[in-house]
């Protein structure tokens, strides 16, 4: 059951506002919802050029409604400051450190933003009357599972990076405090998001600036990876709907409240092999003049063995998001990085 909830003339804190989707979520809701009060919240740090994350903040500054505040998930002092002074109606935690690869070398980062971070958002949460905690949680929880597509009902007890146990720790946590405090809460399992302005790690853009830079790019798995690309526009259409639609408060016969609580799959249900990725990538970077229409891309490609922490394929079991909210990507692959091509070639050239 769900609780139909009204955006206009309300107050939303965004974590992670500096960030690829936090960024474009905020920008979304200031442009469309009449009145919504957007509190930005971020780091800032240096994970990534961080000259990205002052142009989303930028663009973001221009809307009268927007507030951004500076801090640090880990500081909770601030945290509940944040939440007594603005007394937000919805929630939307996005802000974590995002990476598998990194968090095999960087574990203390990954600790501090993504559990005690995320307890923190959940304390304020308790504190405060919050009609809906939506949180980032992420395809990487299904680990090394071999059933595909990916289902919400699958065990996700087997994380095969640090980063995969966060997130799947932060479920637990949104469930217990569910419980407990009655808090509605919905968590969303991003698959490999990409666009304008997205984050330099991401396979898509680091292959172009490696492209640019003469230098080769290592395809994992000899190429025989698949991976569910949702464009950053379809991702962001599923967050509002998630948003306006809370889990419904409701007790059990034993009288005690049965947990507020809800998770879905948000990705493109539509798994791509990274080599026919690399090849519609190449066609739109020459489309879009980043790179020379006679590059050499085979000298350029280097086919290498798999990574710790990473897993074969991502596929997203959608159907729970389109029965409970009518929702499906529409992107199609060359679209997307179409438009990345283009803003790449605004924005660096």
């Amino acid at each position: 059951m769900k609780n139909k909830l009204e955006l206009e003339n309300k107050t939303v804190i965004v974590t992670g506002a500096a960030g690829f989707i936090g960024y474009y979520l905020s920008k979304r809701l200031l442009e469309e919802i009449k009145n919504i009060r957007v509190i930005g919240f971020d780091n800032v740090n240096d994970y990534y050029d961080v000259r990205l994350k002052e142009e989303r903040l930028n663009n973001l500054y221009k809307f009268n409604n927007f507030t951004f505040i500076k801090g640090n998930l880990a500081d909770k002092e601030l945290i509940l400051k944040m939440f007594n002074e603005y007394k937000p109606n919805i929630v939307v935690n996005l802000a974590a450190q995002a990476g598998v690869r990194y968090s095999i070398d960087h574990p203390d980062v990954y600790i501090e933003s993504n559990i005690i971070g995320f307890y923190n958002i959940l304390e304020a949460c308790r504190y405060n009357e919050v009609e809906h905690l939506v949180y980032a949680s992420s395809s990487s929880v299904y680990g090394g599972n071999t059933k595909v597509p990916f289902s919400t009902d699958d065990k996700v007890d087997n994380p095969v990076s640090l980063y995969a146990a966060t997130k799947k720790s932060n479920e637990l946590l949104a469930h217990a405090y569910s419980k407990l405090y009655n808090i509605p809460t919905t968590g969303l399992r991003f698959f490999t998001v990409y666009g304008p302005l997205g984050r330099p790690d991401m396979a898509y853009f680091s292959f172009t600036n490696k492209l640019i830079n003469g230098d080769k790019i290592k395809i994992f798995n000899y190429g025989n990876c698949k991976r569910d690309f949702t464009y950053v526009d379809d991702i962001v259409e599923g967050i509002i709907r998630v948003m306006k639609g809370a889990p419904a408060k409701q007790n059990g016969e034993d009288g005690l409240p049965i947990p507020p609580y809800a998770i879905y799959n948000i990705g493109n249900n539509n798994p791509e092999n990274l080599l026919d990725f690399v090849n519609i990538l190449q066609e739109e970077l020459i489309r879009a003049k980043v790179l020379p229409e006679d590059y050499d891309f085979e000298s350029h490609k280097e086919l290498v063995p798999m990574q710790a922490g990473d897993v074969p394929i991502t596929y997203a079991d959608t159907k729970a998001l389109e029965e409970d909210f009518g929702y499906k990507p529409s992107t199609s692959l060359r679209e997307g990085l179409r438009r990345f091509a283009e803003w790449y070639k605004e924005f660096y050239k």
